[in-house]
C-alpha cells in the first residue's frame, strides 16, 4: 500500500525504507524557525518535528516505533506515537532519553521509523 507523505516545510525529508524488504519508514528531524541541532538531557524527554504529515487509510494507524540503533546505541526511545487517519496536522516524535548523557539530535537525523498496521 502507498501512503501519500507531504512536506511541509523546506528541509523536511519523506520517509524512507533503508532496504525494499524493511516493515518501518525511516522518520527524520526537521527543525522549525531556524532552530538547528535538538538537545535531550538525560531523564528528559522531547517532542522533535519532522516537518511532514500524511494521509493514513481508514482502517489503519501509522505507528512510530523505536529504531533499533538508536535505542541501543543512544538510550533514545520513542514515547506513544500513533497516528490516526482523522490526523491531519505534522507528525512530532517524542523521544525520552533513558541513559546517561545527554544526547543531541542534528537536522535530517533518523530519530524513528513508521510502520502502517491494520
Amino acid at each position: 500500500m502507498n501512503l501519500k507523505f507531504y512536506k511541509m516545510r523546506e528541509g523536511a525529508k519523506l520517509p524512507d525504507r533503508a532496504h525494499e524488504t524493511d516493515a518501518g519508514m525511516d522518520v527524520f528531524y526537521c527543525p522549525k524557525n531556524g532552530e538547528s541541532v535538538f538537545s535531550i538531557p538525560v531523564g528528559s524527554s522531547r517532542v522533535l518535528p519532522t516537518g511532514i504529515k500524511v494521509e493514513v487509510p481508514r482502517g489503519y494507524m501509522l505507528e512510530v516505533k523505536n529504531k533499533s540503533g538508536i535505542a541501543s546505541k543512544r538510550q533514545l526511545l520513542v514515547g506513544a506515537c500513533v497516528i490516526d487517519p482523522g490526523y491531519d496536522g505534522e507528525i512530532f516524535v517524542n523521544l525520552h532519553n533513558v541513559g546517561f548523557k545527554a544526547q543531541f539530535i542534528e537536522p535530517g537525523e533518523k530519530i524513528a521509523q513508521a510502520v502502517l498496521v491494520p
